[in-house]
């Protein structure tokens, strides 16, 4: 009996943790969209591979350097080699 509450205050500590680290992983909705309606081929492979974080991550880096899909390419592929 006595050990009921500190399980039930361990727990909610523990769930505490985790909706911390899912909040930090929301991502909002408009970003979603434009990835959807301007992600390349390469940007939706990398979707399926790694995630949406990184997906999104390297959909941004991309129109920050105001590269092309095709340059895209080209800088993934000197990375690669």
């Amino acid at each position: 009996m006595v050990l009921f509450p500190v399980l039930l205050m361990l727990f909610a500590l523990a769930m505490e943790r985790v909706e911390f680290r899912l909040r930090r992983l929301t991502v909002r909705e408009q970003e979603v969209q434009e990835f959807l309606d301007k992600a390349s081929h390469d940007d939706v492979a990398t979707l399926a591979q790694e995630g949406l974080p990184r997906a999104l991550a390297r959909f941004h880096l991309r129109r920050k350097r105001g590269l092309s899909d095709d340059d895209d390419v080209d800088l993934t592929e000197r990375r690669a080699s």
